[in-house]
């Protein structure tokens, strides 16, 4: 089954068939379809189409819901309740496998190697061959400790029983100094207490201990010290108990509590949890007080002595992991042993698939968490092509950001590679190169939010060429050089730069025009740009990480665009600006402002149901009786981006300030998100572009975007050049980190890093304008742009 062209006819009964009818989830509008089974389908339209909604939010939705029922309810109780979605009939749906762009969680035991296959493999490998031998697989494990002991067992001997204690022992490859963790931590702490101070007095500065609070109060109560002396006047025994003292129970009052010293305590409530999951303020006092270093036992592979004494080919189990994923691949391609031979080839299969989908460039042991979205998606892809299932439903959310055009098409080939062995593949993307591989494509629109949620094409990707929709008349464009670029009006010089990859890279980066920064995934772009560039004054650097803030959290709070709209409210009503915030005194009793009520169910996952109060609009309903120009304050909140800056550019309603924030919103495409919408609910690129509307009205000299198509459309990117032109001439400096050619086609001088990627990229490849790398045409950047714009076009170079 090769024919990238089989479209739904093919399909022979509706047992072939994915069958939506009348899906309305979010801005979906009664959206009836038929998606054929065993086929590689692509949704397109232009970014809050509904693209998400149909494929994830309905399909994906409640394939996982009824897989989710067929468990008992006991185990049902701990998983996280998922509602039907809004749709009237969904048949011949099979197990769906969703691989998004989530990261993969900041568990610092979870590293690229545990989140695949891979390291599994390779601990058996080492298990069966390494010498000195020196145990099973868990041996070579940084996450099992190795213990010994003894304990009762029963012995069934026919009728009769009995109990004998035996002693056990566990190999496990964990290091005992820093527990798996290959960093020890050190805890300053002046950081942690004023010692010129008594307890009684508020000596201690770690956050939510308070002289009244009960973490202070266990300390001043258990007798074990002077609550009214100050801390350096303790005696040793004293400090010690203070800061160091073993669990032990004591009465506090009429309450029976665990005592324990301040630094265990410090360690458990702090230094146990995601640092990225903190509070802001939670986590600067991380940072401030402990310091992490490299362990000085396994010199931070996390692994013990014995574990790092067996070795195959000369190599140990860490410094396999250790290596870039290209060379272990050629590593393992060198062992020649019968007795593991299928092992071999499995984990032969797993190395060349990372390399396959351009992420040879990593090694094992780099954490999970610090992979990026289009990393962390691509490296579960990798876990799922060993997977021995069939006939299962793949959704995949665009699998080819990040990548360079060059891996655009090793992408390409392992969506295929799945599709080929009997499954469904459904893809949300808006990449041309990825589109045209469908064997159906599926376009909704026609615009975005309450504008789309409509199917405008269903059909091959030949008769999509010929329709005339948005992505129809797009999917064949081809962004022209421009005819004269832009001079700079200054160089920032950059000199040794070294950081990860990079290999003493001198560079200067013109100012004052569009500079594109290009290259493979993994050959060092971010590293120069951010390690080198980021960090300077008067810059504004824009990424794709989580926006910060609470799950009340919407694009109008985060922009400042709340504050003008709340004082035009209070003054066309007479009333304080306080009651049109839902964070404040106008927020419903009910649910705090929340608009849903969340119930702790202990080990239970949390359910949050709309409240029944203020039925999710999340004021109390005097505050809705105050209205601007007719509408209330929920009402507004409920608006597109697009209708509020109409809403706010004229008539009773006009507010200059609100209006302006608005504007720069729809400038970078973002006119369809409503201003209430929760921040988590935007993708990367949705959030990288409300930064933007953000910062644009600040005032930095240098803006540097990560990746700023993603996400769009292929009619937005037009708009998004035009956005970046205008940031030019109103005399900022723009330097583009991009892989999208028509971003590379209209910049005024591309910095090209490579050649390749890990160890064998990191090195300025070229420097010169976009006319100039394809007269060049010794990179692989220069080959494809070259391509893309047909060399018949290419003016010349200065």
């Amino acid at each position: 089954m090769t024919s990238h062209n089989v479209t739904a006819n093919h399909a022979a009964d509706s047992h072939d068939l994915i069958r939506v009818q009348g899906a309305r989830e979010n801005n979906l509008k009664d959206v009836s379809v038929e998606l054929p089974k065993r086929r590689l389908t692509v949704f397109t339209g232009v970014s809050g189409s509904g693209k998400s909604s149909l494929v994830f939010g309905t399909i994906a939705a409640e394939s996982q819901r009824m897989i989710n029922e067929t468990y008992s309810s006991f185990v049902q109780g701990f998983m996280p309740s998922q509602p039907r979605p809004d749709v009237d009939i969904l048949e011949g749906l099979t197990t769906a496998i969703i691989v998004d762009q989530e990261r993969m969680g900041t568990n610092s035991r979870s590293t690229v190697g545990t989140a695949t296959d891979a390291n599994a493999m390779l601990r058996i490998l080492f298990s069966r061959l390494g010498q000195p031998y020196i145990g099973s697989p868990q041996a070579f494990s940084f996450n099992v400790a190795s213990i010994s002991g003894a304990g009762a067992v029963t012995i069934e001997r026919g009728e009769a029983t009995t109990k004998e204690r035996r002693s056990f022992s566990i190999t496990g490859g964990m290091c005992p100094r820093c527990e798996g963790m290959g960093t020890v931590n050190d805890i300053d702490l002046s950081q942690l207490f004023d010692d010129s101070k008594s307890l009684a007095e508020g000596a201690l500065t770690i956050p939510g201990y308070t002289a009244d609070g009960w973490g202070v109060r266990i300390f001043t109560g258990s007798g074990f010290l002077d609550a009214d002396k100050p801390i350096r006047d303790f005696t040793e025994r004293e400090r010690h108990d203070f800061l160091y003292k073993e669990p032990v129970k004591v009465k506090v009052g009429d309450i029976n509590m665990t005592y324990e010293g301040l630094v265990p305590k410090v360690q458990k409530s702090f230094l146990s949890k995601d640092r990225e999951a903190m509070q802001p303020h939670i986590r600067a006092f991380v940072d401030r007080a402990v310091t992490f270093t490299t362990c000085p036992d396994c010199g931070g592979t996390r692994l013990n002595a014995g574990a790092r004494s067996s070795r195959i080919a000369g190599l140990n189990i860490a410094e396999a992991c250790a290596m870039q994923i290209s060379d272990l691949a050629e590593w393992v391609r060198g062992i020649d042993d019968p007795s593991v031979a299928p092992l071999l080839r499995s984990l032969q299969e797993t190395l060349d698939s990372f390399v396959n989908i351009g992420l040879g460039y990593l090694s094992l042991d780099r954490p999970a968490g610090t992979l990026s979205g289009g990393e962390a998606q691509r490296t579960k892809m990798i876990r799922h092509l060993g997977s021995s299932l069939t006939d299962v439903t793949y959704v995949f959310d665009e699998p080819t950001i990040g990548l360079h055009p060059h891996d655009i098409q090793s992408m390409n080939d392992l969506l295929l590679r799945l599709r080929d062995k009997g499954n469904t593949v459904l893809v949300v993307e808006h990449k041309p190169e990825t589109i045209v591989i469908a064997d159906h494509v599926v376009d909704l629109g026609p615009h975005a939010g309450t504008a789309g949620g409509e199917i405008v094409f269903e059909g091959s990707v030949a008769d999509l060429r010929k329709s005339d929709t948005l992505t129809g008349r797009h999917l064949d464009d081809r962004a022209k050089l421009k005819q004269q670029v832009r001079e700079s009006t200054g160089v920032l010089e950059v000199r040794g730069a070294s950081a990860n990859n990079l290999d003493d890279v001198d560079v200067d980066v013109p100012l004052g025009i569009l500079v594109v920064i290009t290259g493979v995934a993994g050959s060092g772009k971010s590293s120069l740009v951010h390690g080198s560039i980021a960090p300077g004054d008067g810059v504004v650097a824009i990424d794709q990480g989580a926006i910060r803030g609470s799950r009340r959290s919407n694009p109008a709070t985060y922009t400042g665009l709340l504050e003008p709209i709340r004082k035009a409210f209070a003054k066309a009503n007479g009333v304080k600006p306080a009651l049109f915030s839902s964070n404040s005194e106008g927020a419903c009793p009910n649910c705090n402002g929340a608009g849903v009520i969340f119930t702790d169910l202990g080990v239970m996952a949390s359910v949050s149901t709309v409240c029944e109060v203020c039925e999710g609009k999340r004021f109390q309903a005097s505050v809705l009786d105050y209205t601007l120009d007719g509408k209330n304050i929920s009402e507004v909140l409920a608006m597109p981006v697009a209708e509020a800056e109409l809403f706010f550019g004229s008539g009773a309603a006009r507010i200059p300030a609100a209006h302006a924030i608005l504007q720069r919103l729809v400038d970078v495409g973002l006119g369809y998100i409503s201003l209430g919408q929760p921040l988590t609910t935007l993708s990367g690129g949705e959030r990288q572009r409300l930064k933007l509307a953000t910062h644009m009205g600040e005032s930095g000299d240098l803006y540097i975007l990560d990746e700023p198509t993603t996400g769009l459309h292929l009619a937005d990117v037009e708009q998004l050049l035009g956005l970046l032109d205008r940031l030019v001439e109103s005399g900022k400096s723009v330097i583009v980190i991009e892989h999208h050619q028509a971003v590379m086609a209209h910049a005024d001088w591309i910095i090209d890093i490579g050649p390749g990627a890990g160890h064998d990229g990191g090195r300025v490849v070229f420097e010169g304008t976009p006319a100039a790398l394809i007269a060049d045409r010794t990179t692989l950047t220069g080959e494809y742009l070259a391509a893309y714009v047909g060399t018949e076009s290419v003016p010349g170079s200065r």
